[in-house]
């Protein structure tokens, strides 16, 4: 277990190495990551200076519910998007197989020999405006608060890297698995707005079957007192289980996947 601990981190070393190779042009796509996410944000805060607020939220809740939606979704993609996003690629070459006789789990090689430090730029942006969110929003703050808001962003990003790594795993049984998702980030979009702003069946939908709404409004709006449409008092309790729930369910459906796994020749 040691051995295979070290070697996951000499992988993960070697990968941030090699993609901090050129600096220049790493910090470079950095900033024009906070540009184009900052830009969302700005149409965000435009709208509230016409409206003053959307869906009773004001401009600091908003704010905080941006940055908290942009740190989960970072965090947890950072581990698992650009690897598991491949699968599809690995399985249709047959390079897949390779893994498979490798002497410890192919998730974990794929994930660690790819980790993705890309998003620091989107953790920077969501970091400091999140920082300027809990101070600015009209809420007091208490131990527990803060507590909760901690469990909350890593639910989210569990939640968020459990998701992404069931999509990646249908490419074992189905090849292809890519198209998916273009249906995730579709939901994804949706989910840094209040979730009672969307119509019913869409709100019904982000908390079930493609419950991304568990990454943001939903923890968001029951700190802050908000109502949660369908879950209601107990949008706080489920907002921070769904994490630890979605991986034992990534983790059965990945084991699911890898039984149905026949080889790019089918």
């Amino acid at each position: 277990m040691i051995r295979q601990l070290r070697i996951l981190l000499l992988l993960v070393k070697m990968h941030i190495r090699s993609q901090m190779e050129y600096r220049g042009a790493f910090w470079l796509d950095r900033f024009a990551q906070i540009l184009s996410y900052g830009s969302v944000f700005a149409t965000i805060a435009i709208l509230l200076a016409r409206f003053e607020t959307l869906g009773g939220w004001n401009f600091p809740e908003l704010a905080l519910l941006f940055s908290f939606q942009l740190l989960a979704y970072s965090l947890g993609a950072a581990m698992s998007f650009v690897q598991l996003r491949n699968i599809e690629i690995l399985v249709r070459l047959g390079t897949y197989d390779t893994l498979l006789v490798k002497p410890f789990s192919p998730w974990a090689y794929i994930v660690f020999s790819g980790l993705n430090i890309g998003y620091v730029g989107h953790i920077i942006l969501a970091g400091a405006l999140m920082a300027w969110a809990v101070a600015a929003v009209d809420f007091s703050w208490s131990v527990s608060a803060a507590l909760y808001l901690v469990g909350a962003v890593i639910s989210a990003t569990l939640l968020t890297a459990a998701i992404i790594t069931m999509i990646g795993a249908t490419a074992l049984i189905w090849v292809r698995s890519n198209h998916l998702f273009s249906i995730f980030f579709g939901f994804w979009e949706l989910t840094r707005y209040p979730l009672n702003i969307l119509p019913g069946g869409i709100q019904i939908i982000l908390i079930t079957a493609v419950p991304l709404a568990l990454t943001s409004s939903v923890p968001v709006g029951a700190m802050l007192g908000k109502p949660i449409p369908i879950l209601g008092d107990w949008a706080g309790p489920v907002a921070l289980l769904a994490g630890p729930a979605w991986v034992l369910l990534a983790m059965a459906h990945w084991r699911y996947a890898t039984g149905k796994y026949q080889g790019a020749g089918g």
